[in-house]
């Protein structure tokens, strides 16, 4: 399964939702201490290696971070190579002054958006049309 390419597709059943609880990136150039299936994501750069994981797990092991986030998740399976949606959306919410931070998934495209932004992303998310 390779993912929905059409655009119009994509837009019309993004069915953005928003997943519980406060999410924080860090980096650290050691995190073995954490619990693989505790993070949400992980990606090595140069500096470091950047992992997003809950707050509280973050607060419990007194990372540092300066950004909460919502996540929402788009459940349409939409193709790697689709062209545009990212573009929409992210458009969308930068017209009403929402940062968006993308993790582009096999299946989903997964939104991080600021935390107190959170239900406004999803109103905004919800009327996204070419």
């Amino acid at each position: 399964m390779s993912g929905e390419t059409d655009l119009k597709t994509l837009l019309k059943s993004m069915n953005p939702i928003r997943n519980d609880g406060e999410y924080v990136f860090c980096t650290l150039n050691d995190y073995s201490f954490i619990d693989q299936k505790d993070m949400i994501m992980s990606f090595s750069e140069a500096e470091g290696t950047t992992i997003i994981v809950r707050k509280e797990l973050a607060d419990r092991f007194r990372l540092k971070y300066d950004y909460t986030a919502a996540w929402i998740t788009l459940k349409v399976h939409s193709s790697l190579d689709a062209v545009g949606l990212t573009a929409a959306f992210s458009k969308a919410l930068a017209d009403k002054g929402i940062s968006c931070n993308l993790v582009a998934g096999f299946f989903h495209d997964h939104l991080f958006v600021p935390f107190n932004d959170g239900e406004k992303a999803m109103e905004i998310l919800h009327t996204v049309t070419l």
